[in-house]
């Protein structure tokens, strides 16, 4: 397993201005073949789907090429993955045809923990529908939400529950396949939110047991769009509105529109590009990307205790992100200064890390930092000892003034 993170960066143009970037959570910088294989696809004759004119190939290619790469760095089926503008937006789609058969009686569980793109879509459709919604919380001095907060809120009545798979404030990742578990158990659906989870541990949607799955390629190297993921059987099984003459065929009953194809170009690239993290990886994409995502874990685990011990001797520096199992982010607060001068200290001296709620407005208010929050500092794949060392003497000088 080889991780060769000087040449990994030398592949990402944006680096090349210095700044020092650990707004991974909020999303990522973009690599060369990723900015190619958009801009390739924009240079090269392209129109609606089809089978007979070369454009109409090329935009066919494109779209079945995206599917199956989304397909292995999910482990999942290319014919269950679903292309729209955001996470948000294919969420509240999916909430709102869902909500169609919720009833008055019904129960839909939300959890203090998520974004809130995994709350209000869910809140609001179940308000609609005359449903009640009923709230788990987590531990604010562990930031630990366990499978026992998800159970205790189920009932007979529960038609979905909607979790994160990691927290994109603290970082905490929940058993999300023993909360699945449970909701299956309970007859009811779970959706989860792998926005932030996915850019730093592989996916495997059937180990997780999740029936919906969402996430979004521009916080793992790629562009802005969002990935919705399910079983094909399931999606066969659900109705949403769509225009007359649109194909009723799943995944596209559920992709309103013409689909944007250079961005779907850049996603390939992007799985691709995570596939070769571990240059010494081989065969199948989705086997390299497994070898790939160890060597990534092993990288950004060893920068997080390198970041960890770097807070830990600072004075005054409280780290909310707590959970024995959690991405490499942590949300900081200082006992004497605000998150936002630091922000504004560090971005001054070129490095990005930037202060608030990141819409997990929930969770921070759940830990006592109201709409606040605190400055998040989020790892990528692209990030060096050196960025952490210059983000640890930076805030050394910042709490001294």
């Amino acid at each position: 397993m080889t991780y060769d993170i000087a040449g990994l960066r030398a592949r990402f143009p944006a680096l090349a201005a210095g700044t020092v970037h650990f707004d991974g959570p909020g999303g990522t910088q973009t690599p060369q073949p990723v900015i190619d294989a958009i801009a390739e696809t924009l240079a090269r004759p392209l129109s609606n789907r089809g089978r007979y004119s070369l454009g109409e190939r090329n935009a066919e290619t494109v779209v079945t090429g995206a599917r199956r790469a989304m397909a292995d760095l999910l482990g999942t089926d290319p014919a269950g993955v679903v292309f729209g503008r955001s996470a948000t937006q294919l969420t509240y789609d999916l909430a709102r045809t869902l909500a169609a058969s919720w009833a008055p009686g019904d129960e839909v569980v939300v959890t203090r923990l998520d974004h809130d793109a995994n709350i209000r879509p869910w809140v609001q459709a179940a308000e609609r529908a005359g449903a009640t919604v009923r709230w788990a919380g987590f531990d604010p001095a562990t930031g630990e939400l366990t499978a026992d907060d998800i159970g205790a809120v189920l009932s007979d009545r529960t038609r979905l529950v909607a979790v994160t798979a990691a927290s994109n404030l603290i970082g905490t990742r929940p058993p999300v396949a023993e909360i699945c578990r449970l909701v299956h158990e309970a007859g009811a659906l779970a959706h989860v939110d792998g926005v932030h989870s996915t850019a730093h541990t592989l996916v495997d949607l059937p180990a997780l047991g999740a029936d919906f799955f969402v996430c979004s390629p521009y916080k793992f190297l790629g562009p802005h769009h969002g990935v919705l993921a399910a079983r094909p059987a399931l999606l066969e099984t659900l109705r949403p509105d769509k225009l007359l003459p649109s194909s009723d065929a799943v995944p596209e009953r559920f992709e309103l529109g013409t689909l944007p194809y250079e961005l779907l170009a850049g996603t390939r690239a992007a799985v691709d590009f995570l596939a070769g993290l571990d240059p010494s990886a081989t065969g199948t994409r989705r086997e390299r990307l497994t070898a790939s995502f160890g060597a990534l874990e092993a990288h950004e685990g060893a920068l997080r205790t390198r970041l960890d011990e770097g807070l830990a001797a600072l004075p005054g520096v409280t780290v909310h992100s707590r959970a024995a199992d959690r991405t490499p982010t942590l949300l900081l607060t200082f006992e004497h200064h605000d998150t936002a001068d630091a922000y504004r200290f560090l971005a001054a001296r070129d490095i990005h890390a930037p202060a608030g709620h990141f819409y997990a407005v929930e969770a921070s208010r759940h830990l006592g930092l109201g709409d606040s929050g605190g400055l998040r500092i989020g790892l990528a794949p692209y990030n060096d000892q050196e960025d952490v060392e210059r983000l640890r003497a930076a805030l050394a000088e910042f709490l001294e003034k």
